[in-house]
């Protein structure tokens, strides 16, 4: 039984991320692996070291600060977790979340939780529109499509980026890195939702989940046409392929 937790779902849902929980538990009860989501909001009790999967999404300014308060009250158990294996995916307000602050245009900071070393500030411009990345994934290079919408400024520490852009913005638009990772955390600005849209990565989360419980990683084939056809309209509209 794999365990899923929802953090804040009523607060951060920007752009339809609660399709990450659906494609994630889809996708396992396609091949039979016993799944359930557990949704955890503000006050409400979580052991970090008893769930295989966590899903961070994105939300407005008001709705991240609200969530950081609490989470910040979690800090230490969500860090041992994610020493320990803890699979994650963030993304956006999320992944801005886990860095060291946040940096607005009036030149207030806002502390992060600290838990990887990147930094963001607010930029003059919106980075908006279709996105594709490369990244590698269990010695895989795949690409991935999505859709960003943020503000926010990236910029990486001591830590890897997720992926290299090929057409889209990224991080911070400008040194042609997106997301970050560390362990089996990954962080990402791609909404659309990005794991629908992408089965490769799914997939790769859900193995790393079972393989962190001692079961077997290597998952069975689904059919993943039309998964596929997606992503070749949104590679056709960034002219990276045919």
């Amino acid at each position: 039984m794999l365990t899923v937790c929802h953090l804040y779902p009523d607060l951060l849902n920007l752009y339809g991320d609660r399709g990450n929980i659906i494609a994630f538990v889809r996708r396992c009860q396609w091949r039979g692996i016993p799944v359930r989501v557990r949704e955890v909001g503000i006050g409400e009790p979580v052991d970090f070291g008893a769930v295989d999967f966590v899903f961070l999404g994105g939300g407005s300014d008001r709705e991240q600060t609200l969530m950081a308060e609490d989470l910040l009250r979690r800090k230490d158990e969500l860090q041992a977790a994610i020493e320990d294996g803890l699979v994650m995916l963030a993304i956006c307000g999320g992944y801005q979340l886990l860095g060291r602050y946040y940096r607005t245009l009036q030149g207030e900071t806002i502390p992060g939780l600290g838990l990887l070393d990147f930094y963001t500030r607010a930029g003059e411009k919106r980075l908006i529109g279709d996105i594709a990345v490369e990244a590698e994934l269990g010695g895989r290079t795949v690409r991935l499509v999505g859709f960003e919408n943020h503000a926010g400024q990236t910029f990486l520490g001591n830590i890897r980026p997720f992926g290299r852009v090929l057409a889209g913005y990224g991080n911070n638009g400008q040194d042609g890195t997106e997301g970050a990772r560390y362990k089996n955390v990954f962080c990402s600005y791609l909404h659309g939702p990005i794991l629908p849209k992408n089965t490769a990565l799914t997939d790769y989360l859900i193995g790393r989940a079972l393989a962190r419980r001692g079961q077997d990683g290597i998952l069975c084939p689904l059919d993943d046409t039309f998964e596929e056809r997606a992503c070749a309209v949104i590679l056709r509209r960034l002219r990276l392929g045919r």
